[in-house]
Order: C-alpha cells, then structure tokens, then sequence
C-alpha cells in the first residue's frame, strides 16, 4: 500500500520514483499520459484486437449502413475505431490525450486502414464537426464519468446528441456506480495475473469514495509488471471521476434529446451498455 500513500500524496508528479528493498520495487508516478503505457493492461483479453472490440457491438454493427459515418470520441488506442474502419465505415477516432491518438493512429497504420483521428476534448468536437454529421458516435470504456459532474456530463452528451444524424445511435457503456459506491474506499487487487507482450502483471485499483455522489472522486491504477529478475516495476495513475446513477444517467440523455433504445442496465452487473438515439 505504500505506493498508494505516496502517489495521492504526491498528486501524480511526473518522473517521481522510489525502490524498496530487494528485489527493487520502482514506483513511478506520472500525469494522464502515463495511462497510454499501461492501457493495454486494463482493456479485457477478448478486446485486445480491432476485431475483437468490433464483435463486443454485437449485432449493431450490421444495422449500419454501409458508408455509415462513425464518431469514436472515446477512442483510447484505438482498436475499436480501427475495427469499425476495417469494414469501410468512414471512421473519426479523437481523444483528449495526444498520446492514446499517436497510438491510434499507429494502428490504423498498422492493419492499413484510413480513418482520421485527432485530440480533441467533448466539447472541441463541434469546432472540428458540422451537427447531424454522423450516423454512429460511440462514447465506451466508461469514459462518460470523467466529465465533471452532471454540468460536464449533460454538456458532452449535448455535444454527442448534436452530432448525431436525424436516424443515428449513440453507443455508451457504463460501470454500475451504485454498486462501486456501496463498495467504499478501497484497494481492489485483481485475482489473476494479466500477461501482455510475453510479460505479466498485477492491477491494482485504489478507490478514493467521496460522500456525496457529485463530488470529484478519485481512482489510483497501478500496474505492477513482474520482470523475468524478480524485480517489480510499477506506473500508477491517479484519475478523477464524478459516478452517477443509473436513473441519473437516463434523465441526462432525455435532457439532451435522447430516448434510450436498448440498454443492458442490471443492478447486480458491473457494467452496463446503452443505446440511445434522437428522440
């Protein structure tokens, strides 16, 4: 736990390391960046692969039509956005790290695919985007929480609705918040090591639960890697989030124009996926 204590000390200073013992522990403790190194530690083996995050949309894929134009505005490093661009969708992939689009970029590169892609925040979006411009805006990998608050959240929702043509779908997915609030602060140890690149690891989610549900929260990611030594090299993140409840969530989308189409929402399930379209 030591890592934790100092890290929320420290506010995630970049470049800011300590090595304990034998053999070494070395924490390393950067900004929002840091996340593109160990992202691929997070993300669930079977969407690992462009095709593999393309098949977790299920059967919504093939109600698009053909030239459907796709917004990813949540697009992390990419494999969604580059999977959706291997079945000739007109694809726009945009984040707000610079980092986690190089990356995304790098593998449309990679599977020779044309999409564009650019850094640019939720509300950025209508400076780049005419509105009705897009017949899918996908907003996944429970990236909605970190705007700030209900302001945030029904401003980037507002933005999403705005972009959507007259028959287009919204795609968001959700973490149960009810259920990682009654949880309470915490350390969250995953029960399996994760092994990517030939290298294992251990993530570890430290919970910061404030009281008030529309208080900043805060969540510590730390990604231990196992080295082949025994040595034990670890980057840790701290991330702020505003959860919100699921009833919350479906007024939000009603205020900025959306009725809900289908939704996977379950009290006793981590993770819920919803479908809106204009309503």
């Amino acid at each position: 736990m030591a890592f934790s204590e100092r890290a929320l000390a420290s506010g995630g200073v970049s470049g800011v390391r300590w090595c304990f013992g034998a053999p070494a522990i070395e924490v390393i403790l950067v900004q929002y960046e840091a996340l593109l190194d160990v992202y691929d530690w997070l993300i669930p083996d079977a969407k690992l692969t462009p095709q593999g995050s393309v098949a977790a949309l299920g059967d919504l894929v093939r109600t698009l039509p053909a030239d459907a134009r796709v917004l990813d505005c949540s697009c992390g490093t990419g494999q969604l956005a580059v999977g959706l661009a291997s079945l000739g969708f007109d694809v726009v992939a945009t984040e707000a790290s610079a980092g986690m689009v190089g990356r995304t970029r790098e593998l449309a590169d990679e599977h020779s695919v044309p999409l564009q892609a650019m850094a640019a925040a939720w509300d950025d979006l209508p400076d780049h985007f005419e509105s009705s411009t897009f017949d899918l805006v996908i907003c996944v990998g429970n990236s909605l929480c970190h705007a700030q608050g209900s302001a945030g959240r029904m401003a980037a929702l507002s933005v999403m609705s705005g972009l959507l043509s007259p028959q287009g779908l919204l795609v968001l997915t959700s973490r149960t918040w009810e259920l990682v609030r009654a949880a309470g602060t915490r350390m969250d140890v995953r029960d399996h090591l994760v092994r990517r690149r030939g290298q294992d690891a251990v993530v570890v989610y430290s919970w910061q639960i404030a009281q008030p549900w529309d208080q900043e929260h805060h969540l510590e990611i730390a990604v231990a890697r196992l080295g082949p030594d025994g040595s034990v090299l670890t980057t840790s993140e701290q991330l702020s989030f505003w959860p919100y409840r699921y009833e919350v969530l479906v007024a939000e989308l009603r205020s900025a124009g959306l009725g809900i189409v289908e939704s996977t929402s379950d009290p006793a399930s981590d993770v819920c996926r919803v479908v809106a379209a204009l309503a």
